[in-house]
């Protein structure tokens, strides 16, 4: 019986263990069940595998075969677990084939229960120590046959039982039943049913039954009893929980805050307001309730009519309750609390612009707070700019925290037209009464706010004065003239009807004083309709000029350039963009700023070679995307995403931080399209220079992400029409060095990339016109580097008509690679073709140049080695080396490609 009480703990134990799913605790209790198993051979032996031994095995076989087929599960699990699963899986079916057999039969039958066993166990637990008397009593009288004279086997073995402890009688009863009342007929005539005395004795399974039904049933009501206990003691305390009838709606009344027939006054509701703050950020405090309780407080005020200062005080406090509610710095506010939020703000600006007597200020002491005497000055503490910030940090937090890809996003982007308002109408406020360190800080958040957007109002108002100007340049001079004329006596008649009119409003202000408020309120919408009117390039260049000349520090400085510079360059004002980005010298220190002003910094750099590249300036949109693109993510360092890590290279905090820094989804910059603009701009750079240095030992590659993408394409067994952007650029690279350029620009120019990048862009059909010029023309530098050893002479007649260029242009460029000597020819005016001079070396002059300058690497190697041990480096080829890289010239060729340094 201890054995198997020892083995029926560990089995309950990795039954508790299979429910937590926790498989490090199953494989430390099946190995203490093996060793236990081990100790229990003898009765085992004896009396056979018992059915519970037999349950728990098969039960975890199927136990561990559901883990192991759970994939997801498995890669949830902890690295314990993991590894407990896989050892104890294996030393199960290694322990189970001893009992394939038995197991095999207990799956067939899983249902019966080893009655014998569990029956005689019961029995002797149940029977105590008579029940055992009267078992050994049976043995003996089969035996030695004393004819069931039970007494006379008592004195043959007299003392051999010591005293017996007697059971309560509630055992005895239970145990025993209710038989008591029997007859003794009745127990004559049972006694022919049983085989021996003792089993007259034992319980019988009926009785069995019954008295475990009883036990469940008693510890039942127990359990109810102590429930009903508790029930009854929650509501003697006043529990959270309120019992109401069926459709009767829970009405709670409002908190009172004052006792009736106390005269509320200013210093009563301060007292109050103060005792409300008391509690601001202890534990357990109800954060909700506290809004509420401000929110009443202020009616109550507006109720007895207290005055504006002391309202504008309690609102202030609403706010900073409302950024309380979360105590977690990565949780965003709820919809309903925003809602609120942004509500109370402009109730705030009302109350400011409808008294602007009263001064508001983070400097102001409580004790030199002014709210109810209205001899001095009112006077409120308070920072009005504080709150704004923190509710656009708070807009960002729900953006960043909302699926880009729902309607709930939509939704909420809604709101970004609130909160510019709001910050139009504080920057309105502030500039009247503002310092010029808070008017910085209120620019910057319009800025950040305007930065990114492109005005498609002042694009269309270009395109309309663009076509006006082309139309009056066809007109004649004199009409112009004439126009001109009649223009200046319009104004000068519209500026007397205007100094008419001025002089009509100072007389009416003299005489009525009443209309000053009116006045003022025409005056601000004016003001506003103004601003409205205003395009985005006229307001980012004041706000961003005040920033220059009144910022003391440099952190909303930078943000400001680097703002006004993405905004040029969205708007493809290129060469202001590049200029404003030379004078910052940012790209000096920029590694030394907030991971946030670098994010801006790559956004910026991105934008301008993306405006580059509309402009038609490869080179440059290639050197200004070269750093983002060649470090393999883009999208990390635009703050567009997290990419897959490692643990150990970050942690969650770590992870939270950078989520936090994330960019909102409507600001993203489009990475395929910023992916394409750098693939074809190297590819327009790189194939021409592939073809002028194809027997170069020492070339060198402008863009690895693009020979990248090159070596992909080739290693393809089957090529297929193109489908995703880089097979389309690698299909084009392929046209363009056979100088094919109708198949470069179908490959690059399609309804499928024109879907996917170029209709992307505000202008394009001027890109996609732009891009046909340059396939042509590098098309035509790469036939010509490639197939110059075929020809003697070409007519660049001929050349023009292949390329479908004018021969202005192809003269050009054939001019300029003479000139940079990339193309070792002249030119023949006269018959307008091109002489070529027969400079390319041969095959084994190729080889024989390619072994000169391994050799002359290895002697250099050698001389290299000679300094570390002499001390004197005498390097032959150190001044005669044409080749590499040199200070402040890019990488210089024999007569080839230089690619200069970039400046940002």
């Amino acid at each position: 019986d201890r054995r198997y009480e020892e083995l029926t703990n560990l089995i309950r134990s990795i039954r508790n263990a299979m429910k937590i799913r926790d498989v490090s605790r199953c494989l430390e209790e099946f190995e203490l069940l093996g060793r236990a198993w081990a100790k229990a051979k003898g009765v085992v032996d004896r009396d056979g595998v018992p059915r519970f031994y037999l349950r728990i095995l098969a039960d975890l076989e199927d136990y561990l075969s559901e883990l192991w087929e759970d994939k997801e599960g498995k890669k949830k699990m902890n690295k314990n677990n993991a590894k407990a699963l896989s050892s104890l899986r294996q030393k199960l079916r290694k322990y189970n084939r001893d009992y394939e057999g038995q197991i095999a039969a207990y799956r067939q039958n899983p249902e019966q229960s080893d009655e014998d066993e569990e029956k005689s166990r019961r029995d002797s637990e149940g029977l105590g120590k008579f029940g055992q008397i009267w078992a050994f009593w049976a043995f003996w009288d089969n035996k030695w046959n004393f004819g069931g004279n039970f007494w006379g086997f008592w004195a043959f073995f007299p003392g051999i039982f010591g005293e017996e402890e007697s059971e309560s009688e509630s055992e005895s009863d239970e145990d025993w039943g209710d038989s008591a009342s029997e007859s003794d007929s009745e127990s004559d005539e049972d006694d022919g049913k049983f085989t021996s005395l003792a089993s007259k004795f034992l319980k019988k399974d009926e009785e069995r039954r019954g008295a475990e039904r009883r036990r469940e049933e008693k510890a039942k009501k127990k359990l109810e009893r102590k429930s009903r206990r508790e029930e009854e003691e929650e509501e003697e305390e006043g529990g959270e929980w309120e019992k109401v009838k069926c459709g009767v709606p829970l009405i709670k009344e409002k908190p009172k805050m004052f006792a009736k027939g106390t005269e509320i006054t200013v210093g009563l509701v301060v007292k109050k307001l103060n005792e409300i703050l008391q509690a601001r950020g202890k534990k357990g405090t109800d954060r909700a309730a506290q809004i509420e309780l401000l929110q009443h407080l202020v009616a109550v005020a507006h109720e007895h009519n207290l005055g504006v200062p002391l309202e504008l005080k309690i609102k202030f406090n609403i706010v900073a309750s409302l950024y309380d509610y979360n105590p977690n710095l990565a949780a965003y506010m709820k919809p309903e609390l925003w809602q609120k939020c942004l509500g109370c703000i402009e109730e705030l600006l009302e109350l400011l612009f409808a008294h602007p007597e009263i001064f508001v200020g983070e400097n102001v002491l409580e004790e030199s707070e002014n709210l109810g005497n209205p001899e001095q000055p009112f006077r409120v503490r308070g920072c009005v700019l504080t709150l704004v910030e923190r509710m656009d940090e708070e807009f960002t937090k729900i953006m960043q925290n909302t699926d880009p890809h729902s309607q709930e996003y939509v939704e909420h982007l809604k709101d970004e037209g609130r909160v510019c308002r709001i910050i139009a109408r504080l920057q309105r406020y502030l500039q009247g009464k503002g310092s010029p360190e808070e008017l910085c800080r209120v620019y910057l958040r319009r800025i950040l706010h305007t930065y990114y957007k492109f005005d498609y109002g002042a694009a269309r108002r270009k395109g309309q004065t663009d076509g006006r100007a082309r139309r009056d340049g066809q007109r004649d001079g004199e009409e112009e003239g004439r126009e001109k004329e009649d223009g200046q006596e319009k104004e000068e008649g519209e500026k007397e009807d205007r100094q008419a009119k001025e002089d009509g409003q100072k007389d009416a202000q003299g005489k009525e004083d009443g209309q000053n408020d009116g006045q003022k309120e025409e005056a601000q919408v004016k003001e506003e309709e103004e601003e409205e009117e205003e395009d985005s390039e006229a307001l980012m260049e004041r706000l961003c000029r005040f920033v220059y000349a009144k910022d003391r520090t440099d952190r909303i400085r930078t943000c400001a350039i680097l703002c006004h510079i993405y905004h040029h360059a969205l708007h493809s004002r290129w060469y202001r963009a590049r200029d404003l980005m030379l004078m910052s010298h940012l790209q000096d220190n920029i590694q030394h700023a907030d991971p946030p002003v670098q994010i801006l910094y790559n956004r910026t750099m991105v934008q301008l070679g993306i405006c580059a590249f509309r402009q038609g300036l490869i080179k440059d949109a290639h050197n200004a995307l070269l750093d983002i693109q060649s470090s393999g993510r883009a999208k990390e360092l635009l703050g567009q995403g997290l990419l897959l890590r490692s643990l150990q290279e970050r942690n969650a905090e770590q992870e939270k931080v950078e989520k936090r820094r994330q960019v909102p989804f409507h600001m993203h910059v489009n990475l395929e399209l910023l992916e394409c603009v750098y693939l074809v701009a190297a590819m327009l750079l790189e194939i021409p220079y592939m073809a002028a240095h194809e027997f170069d030992a020492r070339r060198r590659m402008i863009s690895k992400q693009f020979h990248h993408q090159l070596r992909v394409g080739e290693r393809q067994p089957l090529l297929g029409p193109p489908e995703s952007m880089r097979e389309h650029v690698v299909a084009a690279s392929k046209a363009m060095k056979t100088g094919d350029w109708r198949r470069c620009h179908r490959f690059v120019v399609n309804e499928k990339m024109n879907g996917k990048v170029w209709d992307l862009f505000p202008e394009a059909d001027q890109v996609r016109a732009m891009l046909v010029r340059k396939i042509q023309e590098e098309s035509l530098r790469t036939y010509l580097f490639t197939y110059s050893s075929v020809y003697d002479s070409i007519s660049m007649e001929t050349l023009a008509a292949m390329f479908e260029l004018d021969l202005p242009t192809v003269h050009g460029i054939i001019s300029k690679m003479i000139i940079n000597e990339e193309l070792m020819a002249s030119l023949d005016q006269p018959t307008a073709t091109v002489m070529m001079h027969r400079t390319e070396p041969t095959a084994t002059q190729n080889l024989a140049l390619q072994l000169a300058e391994k050799l002359g690497n290895l002697v250099e190697n050698n001389e290299r080695v000679l300094d570390q041990r002499q001390g004197a480096y005498g390097g032959y080829f150190r001044d005669q080396k044409d080749g590499g890289y040199r200070k402040g010239d890019g990488y210089l060729r024999r007569g080839g490609f230089r690619q200069e340094r970039s400046n940002y």
